[in-house]
């Protein structure tokens, strides 16, 4: 009996400016999806990464420090 395939929930739209990923200016942009549904846009850059919540237009500011603290806590408690 064949197996049943899960549904996809989630999906992601990328955006990449290159001018030279060295500099600054350059960024991916990633516009997040539930169901079709816009839940916010990811901006990574080289000195830190915004998030935008689903209708935002201020972003919040988090540098990587940050977010290593934070996925750190996430992951390992």
């Amino acid at each position: 009996m064949p197996r049943k395939r899960a549904r996809k929930r989630h999906s992601v739209k990328a955006y990449l400016q290159v001018m030279e990923l060295a500099r600054a200016g350059s960024s991916l942009n990633l516009e997040i999806f539930e169901a079709k549904l816009k839940i916010g846009t990811l901006v990574i850059g080289r000195g830190s990464l915004y998030w935008y919540g689903r209708n935002r237009r201020l972003r919040k500011r988090i540098d990587w420090s940050r977010f290593a603290e934070m996925m750190d806590e996430l992951a390992y408690g």
